[in-house]
């Protein structure tokens, strides 16, 4: 069998991926766009006594929207496993797929181009409601493959654990 040697040049392909993602405390990808994250709070009107006046507002049912991940395709399929076990649920007594395995905690961290991290984004009980891989397969392009994940979620919050990112000083370039 012949033996393969890494070349010590070896660019680390992951140094342009801005965000990078935990499932179950472990770092499972990294992605160069994440979408926006957005939630709306409902109006609820409201009057108080008999009279039509005074109107209230008060705020309602608040609802998230889902979240896209889009990444270079790699050879770890965990997305891919986890989108699967929504479509793997077959109809029928036994077929049912437990919680965990559709759900998880889902934490979105931001690095800056220093690498060091900038913003902490928990995603609760998020789970996989569009998976795309390889959208187009064209063997005369050098087009990179693109997966990319909608996530459903139940609530994020920005964590506020992370300190402000320092900067190098004026002697310190990185050139």
């Amino acid at each position: 069998m012949a033996e393969t040697t890494g070349s010590s040049q070896r660019r680390d392909p992951y140094a342009t991926f801005g965000f990078r993602v935990r499932m179950d405390g472990r770092y499972v990808a990294a992605f160069r766009t994440v979408g926006a994250r957005e939630r709306t709070t409902e109006v609820v009107e409201h009057r108080e006594g008999r009279g039509p006046e005074p109107w209230g507002r008060s705020p309602g049912r608040t609802e998230y929207e889902a979240i896209t991940l889009e990444r270079g395709v790699t050879h770890d399929p965990e997305f891919e496993t986890w989108a699967s076990a929504v479509w793997n649920a077959g109809p029928g007594p036994g077929a049912e797929v437990p919680p965990k395995a559709l759900r998880r905690d889902v934490v979105i961290e931001r690095y800056d181009e220093a690498g060091q991290r900038v913003l902490t984004y928990r995603v609760h009980r998020a789970w996989v409601s569009h998976y795309q891989a390889v959208p187009e397969l064209d063997a005369d392009t050098n087009a990179v493959a693109i997966e990319m994940l909608t996530l459903e979620n139940e609530g994020w919050e920005r964590a506020d654990d992370v300190a402000e990112p320092s900067e190098p000083s004026l002697g310190e370039s990185g050139a």
